[in-house]
C-alpha cells in the first residue's frame, strides 16, 4: 500500500508538506490521536516506530487497553439484491458467503 507504514499491528497512512517540507502522519483505526513526523523517510520511520511504541508504553503506565487497530469484524449493509448475487457467487465457487466476500476484498485492497 502507498503512503503507508506499519508497525506492531498498528498502520498510519503518510502525507507531505511541501510548504514545512516534512512527511507526517497519524496512525489510522483506532480512537486514540498518535502522530509523527521526519524531514527524512528514515526520519519519519523511525518516528513512526517511536510513536506507536511510545504508544503502548504509555497504555501500559497508565493501565489502559491500548487500542486495536481493528477486530477483524465488518458488519455490510447491503440491498437484498446484491445480497443474493454475492450468495450465488460464493455458492459458484464453494465458497461460504464471509470467504468469498474476504477473497473479492482481499483482491480488490491488494490490486491497487
Amino acid at each position: 500500500m502507498k503512503n503507508a507504514l506499519s508497525h506492531k499491528g498498528y498502520t498510519a497512512r503518510v502525507e507531505f508538506d511541501s510548504e514545512d517540507h516534512i512527511f507526517f502522519g497519524r496512525i489510522v483505526g483506532i480512537r486514540d490521536i498518535v502522530t509523527f513526523h521526519g524531514e527524512t523517510v528514515n526520519e519519519l520511520e523511525s518516528s513512526f516506530k517511536e510513536a506507536v511504541d511510545h504508544y503502548l508504553e504509555t497504555c501500559a503506565e497508565l493501565g489502559k487497553k491500548p487500542n486495536k487497530p481493528y477486530s477483524g469484524t465488518l458488519t455490510l449493509r447491503l440491498n437484498p439484491e446484491i445480497h443474493a448475487e454475492i450468495a450465488t457467487a460464493a455458492a459458484v465457487g464453494g465458497k461460504s458467503i464471509n470467504k468469498w466476500v474476504a477473497d473479492t476484498l482481499d483482491k480488490a485492497v491488494h490490486s491497487q
